[in-house]
């Protein structure tokens, strides 16, 4: 394992978990609640509206991008009360499961470095998410595809996802749900919106779960709050306040995982519930958050937008690390030490912007102007035993151990520099436009000036860097008939590095794009969506390193094409008749990795072989005509071979063959206020590794049941 993996101190640690519980505004756009109403209970799968693209108001059919939405009926019929849930059921995202409590996500085989809440929310240099984020809040998640330039300056080619929170709604909304379910999970979440009077509406989120897990000792104790009002100031002027309160807090999680192959090679195949984790161990992430959003409306075109949020997070953990490779017949030969980990950190946003339309040449077009601004300071320590580790070498056979292991007595890493302290600021300025050229062709352009400074120490390394780029998004719409559109788009993105050459110059920034070209309908009175694209997606200047001009004592890099990735989606969504709804994806991707790994970079291979090649995914539900308020359903993800190379001089390869995960769903509506809800997940019982991504790796969970009794108002 590289340091990297088990020294969380890098700029992603802080922006991610900045990220992972976020409080954000919504792009006021009076269009959202078209999503809402078709994302309600009992609902279908549906959606046509999205605002991850553009700024612009623009429907999904309209957007020359590919844009996935899991809405809140598909969360609320599966139980995806967590990110990492939703994600899975979501077209072209693969989920890496790497750890209990840290998850990265891949599209088109890059990291997705972009998280968003409303919109808003800053890059990554690296896509971990911290902590298990749960859904309580959201309406609905949107995912562009492909790089976003445009709209998040900085990030890489793989996609966007942007969680859109609830809002408060006119009318008077009570739902309070109890769910029991395997290894004592229980949880219970009050969801109550309404207006308080003619000018205040507000709504608010509750939510307590404990569970304990199929893994040995590992348990998750998590509380989230949610308050946001509306407060007509004017029959034009919207003030928007909320707060969001949200903790996770893990006993015995994974710092690490589990040795996937022995001294010969072979698997080592433990039970599905083993885990390297300490008795002792503990993970801790708590996120506090504050909003505020002014909205003008100018005229019937126009409107300016204003947007504020403040957030603070603190991580806390005593974590064990188990790493060596078992003997075939003992299985000794592991390693165990622990570490204590602290972080702090602050975040502030700003985002303005106006939109509106105009008429030329007997055409509407519409436009987009704005501007943001964020600052983020982060400080972290970490702690390692070299003292207790160094004295307990000896880890027992994994197919025995209980977690027990001595109390650690932990020392800095290095005293002359024990953590981080890194203060960045990142300045966007930003246009977008639509032109209409004809009734029947549309252009959308858009250019995005993003400025990013950084300065600090991260473990005795200088983190400081100053760059600005001009990303810049081009699309194009024919209008085929009522219900086809034809679309094209060219989308830019660029990430800062701090890597430097043998004459000390920094390396220019990482610049990725994507070309896609597809085809979008509504059909059946549009009650059915379909999307079919064609990408092809890449990336140059990655940081390499430089072996033939490195020393012990300084590391230099050279700048090397990144991977590049063609394929194609498809996605049907929505009402196919006969009471069924039905979200399906099947994802097609290629990666080429020949002109990086002429460059050096050994580590592309990896990528394409632990990124499967095909992906496909089915949420579908029936609604029983012969007895009122039943619906069954059926959730699946399905995933070809893949492999990693352990150890390329000995031939050591761990591999996962293909595999298929069905989750299946039974609904009935007792009355118009209560609703009993059953879940079986895994439902064959599949024994699959998570991910491939690390050299380590631990298996899903097997077949496990939730029963949710919900009531509504």
């Amino acid at each position: 394992m590289k340091s990297r993996v088990f020294k969380l101190n890098t700029l992603f640690v802080a922006t991610t978990m900045a990220l992972s519980y976020p409080v954000l505004a919504d792009d006021a756009d009076k269009k959202i609640e078209k999503i809402e109403v078709l994302g309600d209970k009992h609902s279908n799968y549906l959606a046509v509206e999205a605002e991850s693209a553009s700024k612009l108001g623009l429907s999904i059919k309209e957007t020359p991008q590919t844009v996935h939405v899991v809405t809140r009926a598909l969360m609320d019929d599966f139980s995806l009360d967590d990110v990492n849930q939703v994600l899975e059921t979501t077209p072209g995202v693969s989920v890496e499961k790497i750890e209990t409590d840290r998850t990265y996500y891949k599209a088109r085989g890059f990291d997705i470095l972009n998280f968003q809440v409303d919109g808003l929310g800053l890059p990554q240099d690296q896509g971990a998410l911290q902590g298990t984020i749960d859904t309580a809040i959201y309406q609905r998640v949107e995912v562009v595809m492909g790089a976003n330039g445009m709209m998040t300056g900085a990030g890489n080619p793989s996609a966007t996802v942007n969680f859109i929170r609830k809002r408060p709604t006119d009318d008077l909304r009570a739902n309070v749900s109890f769910t029991a379910g395997s290894w004592a999970n229980k949880r219970i979440e009050a969801d109550v919106s309404g207006r308080l009077n003619d000018l205040v509406s507000a709504r608010a989120v509750v939510v307590k779960q404990k569970r304990d897990s199929y893994l040995d000792r590992y348990s998750v104790d998590r509380d989230v709050f949610y308050g946001i009002t509306e407060l007509a100031l004017s029959d034009s002027t919207t003030l928007t306040t909320s707060l969001t309160y949200q903790s996770n807090d893990a006993d015995s999680p994974l710092w690490g995982a589990l040795a996937l192959f022995d001294n010969k090679g072979q698997p080592t195949n433990y039970d599905v519930s083993t885990s390297t984790a300490a008795d002792w161990a503990y993970w801790n992430n708590t996120s506090k958050q504050a909003f505020v959003e002014l909205e003008q409306y100018i005229g019937d075109d126009w409107s300016v937008v204003a947007r504020y949020a403040h957030t603070q997070n603190e991580q806390d953990s005593n974590l064990f690390y188990v790493y060596g490779t078992p003997d075939s017949e003992t299985g000794l030969g592991l390693t165990g030490y622990a570490s204590d980990y602290q972080l702090q950190q602050r975040l502030n946003l700003f985002d303005v912007y106006t939109r509106g339309s105009f008429e030329l040449f007997g055409q509407t077009h519409l436009v987009a102007l704005g501007a943001s601004e964020a600052d983020m300071a982060y400080r972290d320590r970490s702690l390692y035993d070299y003292q207790t580790g160094n004295g307990f070498p000896a880890m027992p056979n994994m197919h025995e151990w209980d977690g027990v292991a001595p109390v650690p007595t932990l020392v800095d890493v290095n005293p002359s520099a024990p953590g981080s302290d890194v203060d960045s600021d990142q300045s966007s300025q930003y246009a977008s436009a639509r032109f209409s050229l004809s009734e029947d062709l549309k252009l959308l352009a858009g250019l995005r000036h993003t400025a990013w400074q950084s300065k600090g120490m991260s473990y005795g390394k200088n983190k400081g860097t100053k760059e600005s780029d001009l990303t810049h998004h081009l699309g194009a719409v024919y209008t085929l008939n009522d219900n086809v559109n034809l679309y094209s788009s060219y989308s830019e993105t660029f990430a800062p590095q701090t890597e430097k050459d043998i004459n000390g110059n920094q390396l220019a920034p990482i610049e990725g794009d994507t070309k896609e070209l597809g085809i979008k309908a509504e059909l059946f009175d549009d009650n059915m969506m379909v999307n079919f694209a064609i990408f092809n997606a890449e990336q140059v200047n990655i940081a390499v390193g430089d072996t033939v001009n490195s020393t012990p004592d300084n590391s230099v890099y050279i700048a090397a094409p990144g991977i590049q990735s063609q394929g194609y989606e498809l996605e049907i969504s929505g009402e196919l008749g006969w009471g069924v709804s039905a979200n399906l994806g099947y994802t097609y991707t290629d990666i080429d990795v020949s002109d990086t790994l002429n460059a050096g970079n050994s580590e592309a291979q990896l990528v394409k072989d632990y990124t499967p090649k095909q992906v496909f995914k089915l949420a579908v539900k029936q609604e029983v005509a012969a007895v009122e308020g039943l619906s069954f359903g059926l959730n699946m993800r399905w995933q070809d071979d893949i492999s990693r190379v352990q150890n390329a001089a000995a031939n050591f390869v761990t591999k996962q063959d293909a595999y298929a995960l069905v989750n299946l769903m039974a609904s009935y509506d007792v009355n118009e206020q209560v609703n009993v809800t059953f879940n079986i997940n895994n439902a064959f019982d599949e024994k699959y590794i998570n991910s491939l991504y690390w050299a380590q790796g631990f298996y899903g969970a097997p077949r496990n049941y939730a029963l949710t009794l919900n009531w509504s108002l």
